[in-house]
């Protein structure tokens, strides 16, 4: 009888992972095994109790108790003096992915081409899910007659994106200020009537349905921070007294970050600080002035150029001004022995690691300065231009080391539909034990 009762012990477990298996072809996601058919569609998942008996299998054979009970969970460790329990977790490794478009200017169709060759939608122009934040610098508006069509694709994707859990960043450039003002000198006569007339237009741009949408889902400057443990994009630098993100933000990743503007952020400009609230405080202020018009001026041409709202604060003049971050042109147009040597003085003040804008083209390729912490994505995508079809490609990891300490990379590239990708940056860094946050 110890001779029958030992195969009994050894042979019930493998009848009983031999009925679970049988069971769980029937449940499985990717339907019944092929030799079994088609069957019942049970609700329960068999996959613990397949654990356990494996586990039960190997039990005689020296595993613990513990095996048997606690393999899925981890262990506890509790201080003896202070009865404080430790938790040995397993160290998460953390990646994003993130594409950025610069000046696309009323062209749909390559607009559609850069999207889909970046990942951002898939070959129906829906969000694709592949990447993580998708973010546009401006730029959308005039030179194109597919304005209409282009911002209603905008919000169709920011609430795809949003239902899968992405994120879309949109950012005013110079020339949806210039509408919202009145200033229509690259309006198209034929993108006029995309909208049904001047007055309709007018309207659109800005009581009606796009000034709504430019006034509550798109700002003047964005920050987008690498690591979710430095907050959601625009959380500020410096972050307020109490924020739940300030200690993360004074850590090792604290300039874990990229900026983004239309323009560029000037090193002379006096309000880079909190970073983006200070500008997107003045962008909402001034943009609510120019909707706050009662009548509308006429726009220019053939009108006369109806300038900033009575009203205008210093401050909001200078955010429209030659040095304000939608037309500031230095990074792109000075000679990098001046520029480079002030950069460092920006992005400390950002809180961040590289500046990122459109507006100035480069009609070959997307331009990586000062050591790739200045990149200028506006290359002329728009027919009206003819430039490279491209698009910014950011990628980040942050995944633990064995023996302790962080590895952190940023691999960033320059994406084309028509020519060979460019690997622009490459930056990794060694972080030690202590806490990120």
């Amino acid at each position: 009888m110890p001779r029958l009762s030992t195969v009994a012990f050894v042979a019930l477990p493998f009848l009983v992972l031999s009925l679970a298996y049988f069971t769980q072809s029937y449940v499985s996601p990717l339907g019944p095994a092929p030799h079994l058919g088609s069957g019942p569609g049970y609700s329960i998942s068999l996959s613990s109790l397949v654990s356990f008996v494996q586990a039960a299998i190997q039990a005689p054979f020296g595993a613990s108790q513990e095996t048997l009970l606690g393999a899925q969970h981890p262990k506890e460790q509790v201080d003896s003096e202070d009865s404080e329990v430790i938790i040995d977790e397993p160290r998460p490794r953390f990646t994003r992915r993130i594409v950025a478009v610069g000046d696309i200017h009323g062209d749909l169709i390559n607009a559609g081409r850069v999207l889909q060759m970046a990942g951002v939608v898939d070959e129906d122009g829906n969000w694709s899910g592949n990447v993580d934040v998708f973010v546009q610098t401006g730029d959308i508006i005039d030179r194109g007659d597919d304005t209409v069509e282009l911002f209603e694709w905008m919000e169709e994707l920011r609430e795809q994106a949003h239902g899968v859990g992405g994120v879309m960043v949109s950012l005013l450039g110079n020339h949806e200020w210039m509408n919202a003002i009145g200033d229509w000198r690259y309006v198209y006569p034929s993108e006029i009537e995309t909208f049904g007339s001047i007055s309709a237009r007018q309207k659109a741009v800005t009581t009606g349905w796009l000034g709504n949408i430019w006034a509550s889902n798109y700002t003047t400057a964005a920050r987008l921070p690498l690591h979710s443990l430095l907050g959601p994009p625009n959380t500020d630098y410096p972050p307020e007294d109490g924020s739940v993100y300030a200690r993360a933000n004074a850590g090792p990743l604290s300039h874990a970050a990229f900026s983004f503007v239309h323009g560029g952020l000037a090193p002379m400009y006096p309000n880079l600080q909190p970073f983006p609230s200070a500008i997107n405080n003045i962008s909402s202020s001034l943009l609510h002035k120019l909707r706050a018009r009662s009548p509308q001026p006429p726009p220019h041409p053939p009108h006369a150029y109806p300038g900033l709202p009575a009203g205008t604060t210093r401050e909001e003049a200078r955010l429209y001004g030659s040095d304000g971050p939608l037309w500031y042109r230095g990074w792109a147009d000075e000679d990098e022995s001046k520029i480079c040597s002030r950069v460092d003085q920006v992005l400390q003040k950002t809180g961040t690691r590289r500046m990122v804008m459109g507006h100035t083209p480069n009609l070959q390729n997307i331009v990586a300065r000062c050591g790739g912490k200045v990149l200028i994505i506006d290359t002329g995508i728009s027919h009206a231009y003819g430039g490279a079809l491209s698009a910014l490609s950011i990628e980040y990891t942050l995944e633990p080391v064995k023996g302790g300490g962080w590895k952190e990379q940023e691999v960033v590239k320059a994406l084309y539909a028509e020519q060979e990708d460019e690997l622009l940056v490459t930056a990794t860094r060694e972080l030690g034990e202590g806490d990120l946050w």
